[in-house]
């Protein structure tokens, strides 16, 4: 595979990588023996970063909008994030709040379309008795 997905597989910023893991291709015996039993290099990278943009909203507790919101374009360590999370600027804030309001919402709405579905399965099977 291209070292592009199994970066991306492996969760670690591709750029970051060592120039060999870049310049060729990754077998999935290799991918597997990456995530089975990492070098060191990939440790340090998950540990220490930097890290893909993805990891990045995560570790923020905000959605990748967020992030182009928030003007974060590049890369970030873990030690930035830390630092970002210790200063917690007024628009880090309001993007977690955003995204926690978001993510109920998406709850709310998945519980309600599986109350409709057993609702609906119920009268079907119902209807079936009959």
């Amino acid at each position: 595979m291209k070292p592009a997905t199994a970066a991306k597989k492996l969760d670690v910023y591709l750029p970051a990588t060592p120039a060999e893991f870049r310049d060729g291709t990754i077998s999935r015996t290799e991918l597997a023996a990456l995530q089975t039993d990492p070098p060191q290099w990939l440790r340090d990278l998950r540990a220490n970063g930097p890290h893909p943009k993805n990891l990045v909203a995560g570790k923020l507790g905000i959605s990748n909008s967020g992030l182009v919101r928030g003007e974060i374009t590049e890369a970030l360590t873990t030690e930035q994030i830390n630092a970002l999370l210790a200063e917690m600027p007024d628009w880090l804030a309001a993007e977690r709040e955003q995204h926690v309001e978001v993510l109920r919402e998406e709850r709310r709405v998945r519980s309600l379309h599986a109350d409709r579905r057993r609702a609906k399965e119920q009268a079907e099977a119902e209807t079936a008795g009959e």
